[in-house]
């Protein structure tokens, strides 16, 4: 049988305490939670389209469509801090108890998080880029950089260059994918919502919180994480380099890593037939391992 996973067909709603979620849904089976990255004019769908099918052939797949990027409501505060929130929220909402997650960038470290916090909720994670932290490579990455620019100044032009940087293939920037980002992403709402977060000021600021907080940042409890790991990474990446996979690949006790080749940050979308493969392989495996 085949699965509408048009737009309209898979796009619904659900309300919690703090607003109104968005999301789509397509499939039967275990539930599978996918998250989405940051940046001018994401959102899950637009992260996730091209997978949702091929995923909600044996899963229940849901796209998560985060607060703050124009889709679910707006929850006003740091877009990172309320998307940890809302997964949690999103899953009590649907009275989902145990899922396998996939996390885009921003989405991988919601679901790091998660699989540290509430490690009940999390039976499977899949990372995409993101998470980790920078060893041989400069951080904030070039791709981090260019969204900094953007977010201070919106022009077309520095749309056009963030994207750029997310991609190996210059193709995939195509008209269509400049104008409905430039769309989004220019929104009033969505633009003051992306600037608590990577406005460079916003961004200065919460590396300094950081820094002289006591508090143990994500990627030193990652050694926490009792369930299974794929951390999937492009082997071209300009917003998050390579060498930020070997934290994790190190210290989280259950993870692998793939490497895609002629690959930037999207893994999902610029290598989707292997990455659909690598992470369906993985999610439908039966582990056996001490948790």
């Amino acid at each position: 049988m085949t699965i509408d996973v048009t737009y309209e067909a898979t796009l619904k709603e659900v309300r919690t305490e703090r607003g109104v979620l968005r999301y789509h849904e397509a499939g039967d089976g275990p539930p599978l939670l996918l998250l989405h990255g940051s940046g001018p004019g994401v959102t899950g769908w637009r992260n996730f389209r091209g997978n949702l099918g091929v995923f909600a052939e044996h899963f229940r797949t849901l796209v998560l469509e985060f607060p703050g990027f124009g889709v679910s409501d707006d929850f006003g505060g740091h877009p990172m801090v309320d998307a940890l929130s809302a997964a949690v929220d999103f899953l009590d909402a649907l009275d989902l108890q145990d899922v396998a997650v996939v996390g885009n960038s921003m989405g991988g470290m919601v679901g790091i998080n998660m699989a540290i916090d509430h490690p009940e909720r999390v039976n499977k994670l899949v990372t995409i880029g993101g998470i980790g932290k920078n060893i041989f490579s400069p951080g904030p990455g070039e791709g981090i950089n260019l969204l900094m620019d953007f977010t201070d100044d919106p022009t077309r032009e520095r749309l056009i260059a963030w994207l750029h940087s997310m991609v190996y293939d210059p193709a995939l920037v195509t008209d269509e994918l400049i104008e409905e980002r430039w769309t989004q992403a220019t929104e009033p709402g969505t633009l003051e919502s992306a600037r608590r977060m990577y406005s460079r000021a916003a961004f200065e600021a919460g590396m300094r919180a950081q820094a002289e907080s006591d508090a143990t940042p994500y990627w030193a409890r990652m050694h926490k994480i009792s369930a299974p790991v794929l951390l999937t990474w492009g082997r071209d990446d300009r917003v998050s380099p390579l060498d930020m996979s070997l934290l994790p690949m190190r210290t989280i006790p259950r993870a692998e890593l793939h490497v895609f080749p002629q690959c930037g940050h999207w893994a999902m979308i610029e290598q989707k037939t292997a990455f659909d493969s690598a992470v369906l392989a993985f999610l439908r495996r039966k582990d056996t391992g001490a948790r």
